[in-house]
């Protein structure tokens, strides 16, 4: 055992969480190995998430805007078609440049690569193995970062043909004539708008009342118009009780107020959620706590009840998204290195992108009041933004929640064309205790879509200038 590797830090998994931890781990002077079962770095984020569906996204958004709105534009578009192998071509490049850019990256800043698939098997030691070789390596500290898989439902295993979770559905061959979404959250809405503006049928369906429940309702309200506008469906409050599958389709039994009905399609897309991906890692046999649901069990310092042995990202409570775990892997690494690493879990940003994207951060007015928070809150439609219109954007809306004594910012709502750029200015604000005065009173350039959220901290007040 005296020849075994030595490392100040082990980081189990190189998706954005990992691989961040490793880098900053690095740069504070720590002896870092990052481990890597798969050949590529980035995880599910850059290799079969957020990377490819937004590159997806973009390419259909184009192919719908020249079918669709370029007329409108004075543009005539004629004989337009898609090529879905050259599409797919081009999401494989994103990715693929992309993960040489993080391999590079991650080289550079002086962490040692372990390909293979880790194991715990305690008092520091980590068994990495692959097809050709098995070594173990020791450190003082081992972050877990090992993301997440999604959620099968019991009566609709995956198949990957017919029943498909996110993985499969960027990478289909050709386009299904119909396809179902099972979940209307960020990941079915997104994947779903892919595959309907190549020409899909597409039927989301929806256990709970309205899309997007981390929205107030009318928001969410007005997303769904929009996304039925250009064409998904909808059957909300809608239970799948039961499925049966042939060679050809695959028909689900679906329950609501209406009673028991059937539908049918090619593919079933089932986004209901992600879990833990912690299988194989040796987290019970070396007494690692776990949740009900699979979670790892930390402290404010990511450490988990077995000394040296911490954990970030999806593994952990809270979000399950790309840009929580990097935090949580920056914290994690500063907190190793004697400095105050620190998340703010409240300024977490969400997003689903769509077109127009939905984007959000806070509390929702009606989360608040559960919360007996006193509220006050404007909105703004992007029908009256000078840049909406001139741009042909106007589907959306923005709103702003504040504190009804204070001011205090809590919360901010975006439904609009680049609402994933626009949250950043809410979520500054919100991080320094901002209120929605300070909001209305910093001076956006105009014409642009960020004068919305002015617009709407105005209407907060009841001061609103460009709303009627």
């Amino acid at each position: 055992m005296s020849n075994l590797q030595e490392f100040d830090v082990v980081v189990i998994g190189a998706g954005p969480g990992g691989y961040v931890c490793a880098i900053r781990c690095a740069q504070l002077g720590m002896k870092t190995a990052l481990v890597e079962k798969n050949p590529r770095l980035g995880g599910t984020c850059l290799n079969v998430g957020c990377i490819p569906s937004k590159a997806l996204l973009h390419s259909t958004e184009i192919y719908h805007e020249l079918m669709h709105r370029a007329s409108s534009h004075g543009i005539v578009a004629k004989g337009i078609s898609h090529d879905l192998p050259a599409l797919m071509k081009r999401k494989d490049s994103v990715v693929d440049q992309l993960g040489k850019g993080v391999k590079g990256l991650v080289s550079k800043k002086g962490v040692t690569v372990l390909s293979g698939t880790a194991r715990l098997l305690g008092e520091g030691q980590v068994e990495v193995s692959s097809d050709q070789t098995k070594e173990v390596v020791k450190a003082k500290d081992i972050i877990l970062a090992t993301g997440s898989k999604p959620v099968e439902l019991p009566f609709l295993p995956f198949d990957g043909k017919q029943v498909v979770h996110s993985d499969h559905a960027i990478a289909f061959d050709k386009t299904p004539k119909k396809m179902i979404v099972v979940g209307g959250g960020a990941i079915g809405l997104e994947l779903g708008c892919v595959w309907s503006r190549l020409g899909t049928d597409v039927t989301v369906v929806e256990f709970l009342p309205e899309i997007c429940p981390q929205l107030d309702l009318e928001v969410a309200k007005a997303a769904r118009r929009i996304l039925s506008r250009q064409g998904l469906e909808f059957m909300l409050s809608t239970k799948v009780a039961s499925a049966r599958i042939t060679k050809t389709k695959t028909t689900l039994t679906v329950e609501n107020e209406n009673g028991s009905s059937e539908i049918e399609a090619e593919r079933v897309l089932v986004a209901v959620g992600r879990a833990p991906c912690s299988d194989g890692l040796g987290l019970s046999e070396v007494g690692v706590e776990q949740d009900e649901k699979g979670r790892v069990l930390v402290d404010s310092n990511f450490s988990t009840n077995v000394s040296g042995i911490r954990a970030i990202g999806d593994l952990i409570p809270g979000p399950m998204l790309a840009h929580k775990a990097e935090e949580d892997g920056v914290a994690c690494a500063e907190i190793l290195a004697g400095q105050a690493g620190h998340v703010n879990y409240d300024m977490v940003p969400g997003v689903v992108y769509v077109d127009p994207e939905i984007a959000n951060v806070g509390l929702s007015e009606n989360q608040a009041k559960e919360r007996k928070i006193p509220t006050r809150s404007g909105s703004f439609p992007l029908a009256a933004n000078g840049r909406a219109l001139a741009t042909g954007a106007t589907d959306g809306i923005v709103k702003v929640v504040a504190h009804a004594e204070t001011d205090r910012l809590i919360g901010v709502q975006i439904v609009a064309r680049g609402g994933s750029e626009l949250i950043a200015s809410a979520v500054a604000h919100m991080e320094y205790g901002g209120s929605a005065e300070d909001l209305a009173r910093t001076i956006h350039a105009h014409p642009t879509l960020s004068e919305s959220l002015k617009e709407a901290a105005l209407s907060a007040d009841g001061r609103g200038l460009h709303s009627l």
